[in-house]
């Protein structure tokens, strides 16, 4: 039957990559509204061993195995598998379906055939009658599951740990494969006939990798060990978080020059001078997009001459990196400095994240000027006072941007009622927007209800997040947070905030636009990546 369904007359016998395009890309409703054939595949999936079936079917096969959690089919069908590329994302689909479904098991099982498949290669070169053509393995973009939220989810970490064990055994298993041959063959030509037999391709494994203390040592030994070996680890993102600076560089200096599109470097108190050491070792990799350097406690409010030469020195290392579009310095304090630091960039930035940056009216009115503004599709300046000084320059720089944003965070600005309603008509004109996070602001439920109706004539706004309405807290004083001498928080009426809300999922309701979302929620939506803009 599921030959039947698949075969047409332009459908040829030995499909090539556009075949497996085809049939790797499933209808965003698979899972809800399946399709004959996905219905089929699960049948086809539900035992074991598979039956003798045509190439162009693996596609959707893997697609049942791996959304019904079955990992010893997903064994079976890598190690028979007749393309030369197998990527995660097109073949499973949304990154919502991999999310919703169980994904270790199933990730684990698809790294342990390419192990196992490359393993036979090394010990019968030229004798393996499987069929495997594979030859890269893209298991980027599988979405990350850090808290472990899911019983069966994966995160990048530990996904970065399977990758690299498996690198590191396929590397150890082609020594040892050497050593058994040289021994075979006494004598020096016995050596170089064992070094000289015949090596196969080996696969070429594009992940996302995300490093920390604990698994700092198995990347290096898989990054070092497996670049000229069989199973070979080709890096999209690099994330380090609370990496010494020594093992930052060390990493950075083994990666593939040629995958890197992201480098993230997160909680590391690294400065003027610890960046003025990492990022000459990232003008290595010519497709580097994005660079995040949160909470690198780089503070440079009070001029020094050596924070000055610190700072033209991170601004000629950025002005190196030509490809760059994302730059996120949130929590460094840049107060007056922002032009001097973004001032050799060879092109506009298209997302920028300065929160928490202690930002000055002259760094807004330097950005609304300069080439970045119109290009701009994702800005983050939440945690600046615009209550005072810097509402003027924010509104001229929305001014600005208009035309081309789609992602604006001003969470926890202190704006109230009246400063929103100085925004709004320029808010208003940003007619592409798809995210607007205004949460910890001072804002009332008449205020949030007003910036609904006004802005539900922008037909790509998706998500509000709104704060808590400052008509919903109770008139006592704030009270420390359970479990913490530091934390406050002022103590929430129930009802009023049911009410609130009530009322804004009334006015939603009563639009029509079933598309837009608001919610006083900060966490949880997947924010927009500058990747999926």
């Amino acid at each position: 039957m599921i030959q039947r369904l698949t075969r047409s007359p332009q459908t040829p016998q030995n499909p090539t990559f556009s075949s497996l395009e085809f049939f790797a890309s499933p209808s965003p409703t698979a899972p809800s509204m399946d399709s004959l054939l996905f219905l089929c595949a699960r049948r086809v999936v539900s035992q074991r061993p598979l039956p003798s079936l045509p190439a162009d079917l693996h596609p959707v096969l893997f697609q049942a195995a791996f959304l019904d959690g079955r990992p010893l089919v997903l064994r079976d069908l890598v190690a028979a598998w007749p393309f030369p590329v197998l990527n995660f994302q097109r073949l499973v689909g949304r990154r919502e379906l991999l999310r919703d479904h169980p994904c270790k098991l199933c990730v684990q099982a698809v790294i342990l055939a390419v192990v196992a498949q490359l393993r036979r290669q090394l010990e019968e070169p030229g004798h393996d009658a499987s069929g495997c053509r594979l030859r890269v393995l893209d298991v980027t973009g599988v979405p990350d599951d850090p808290a472990g939220r899911a019983p069966d989810g994966m995160s990048v970490w530990s996904g970065t740990v399977a990758l690299a064990k498996a690198c590191v055994e396929v590397s150890k298993h082609q020594r040892e494969f050497q050593r058994r041959g040289s021994k075979r063959h006494k004598g020096r030509s016995g050596a170089a006939t064992a070094a000289a037999a015949p090596q196969p391709p080996g696969v070429d494994v594009h992940a996302d990798l995300f490093v920390n203390g604990t698994s700092y040592g198995i990347l290096r030994d898989a990054l070092q060990t497996g670049a000229a070996g069989p199973l070979r680890l080709k890096c999209r993102e690099f994330q380090a978080e609370k990496l010494s600076l020594a093992g930052i560089v060390s990493l950075l200096e083994t990666l593939d020059p040629s995958c890197v599109r992201r480098v993230d470097l997160r909680f590391r108190n690294l400065g003027l001078t610890g960046l003025s050491v990492i990022l000459p070792h990232l003008s290595r990799f010519p497709e580097l997009r994005s660079l995040k350097l949160q909470y690198s406690n780089v503070d440079v409010r009070r001029p020094t001459p050596e924070s000055a030469i610190g700072i033209r020195c991170l601004a000629g290392q950025l002005g190196m990196l030509p490809s760059l579009r994302e730059l996120n310095l949130g929590s460094s304090r840049l107060s007056g400095n922002l032009r001097q630091i973004l001032c050799d960039l060879q092109a506009p930035l298209e997302s920028l994240e300065l929160a928490f940056c202690s930002l000055v009216p002259a760094d807004l009115a330097f950005l609304s000027q300069s080439f970045h503004a119109p290009a701009l599709k994702r800005l983050d300046l939440s945690g600046h006072d615009f209550s005072q000084g810097l509402l003027e320059p924010l509104r001229l720089l929305l001014e600005e941007t208009s035309a081309s944003l789609l992602h604006l965070d001003l969470m926890e600005c202190r704006m109230a009622d009246s400063h929103l309603d100085a925004l709004l008509p320029t808010l208003r004109r940003c007619s592409r927007l798809r995210f607007l996070g205004l949460y910890g602001n001072s804002l009332s439920t008449a205020a949030l209800k007003d910036l609904l109706q006004k802005t539900l004539e922008l037909p790509d706004l998706h998500l509000v997040v709104y704060p808590f309405p400052v008509d919903c807290y109770k008139p006592e004083p704030p009270r420390r947070v359970p479990g913490s001498r530091r934390i406050y928080e002022e103590p929430m009426d129930g009802e009023r905030l049911a009410a609130a809300t009530a009322e804004i999922s009334q006015l939603l309701a009563n639009s029509g636009r079933t598309d837009l979302v608001w919610t006083y929620n900060p966490y949880g939506h997947g924010a927009l990546d500058y990747f999926s803009l």
